[in-house]
């Protein structure tokens, strides 16, 4: 989520998930969705690990996702701290593609151990 002055500038963004402020030093990578949502490297590596991994989320099934603004007939995994923010089984997985392609984020999928 982004947080705006009252000329419409940017001054704070925060990922929807956890609210984690993201620094503009670079250190703590996000990827945003519609209309400025935001999620973490952290909160997707949760969410992908419980949804894809664990099948969890069957209970947010056609929810609206606050990634791609759809509800979808899938699994969604929703945030522990902020309720009513989810986030469907599509945008982790196009989240995960596009982080692994590039390099300089380090970021993988979660694995089974």
């Amino acid at each position: 989520m982004h947080k705006t002055n009252k000329s419409g500038v940017v001054t704070e963004s925060a990922c929807d998930f956890c609210s984690r402020v993201w620094d503009q030093a670079g250190t703590e990578i996000m990827v945003e969705g519609h209309q400025g949502s935001l999620i973490c490297l952290k909160c997707l590596s949760m969410a992908y690990a419980a949804v894809v991994l664990h099948g969890e989320g069957k209970e947010n099934v056609g929810k609206m996702c606050v990634m791609c603004l759809e509800e979808r007939n899938q699994a969604e995994w929703e945030s522990p701290v902020n309720e009513g923010k989810r986030v469907c089984v599509r945008c982790m997985r196009q989240a995960a593609t596009a982080l692994e392609k590039d390099a300089e984020t380090g970021w993988k999928r979660p694995q089974e151990t």
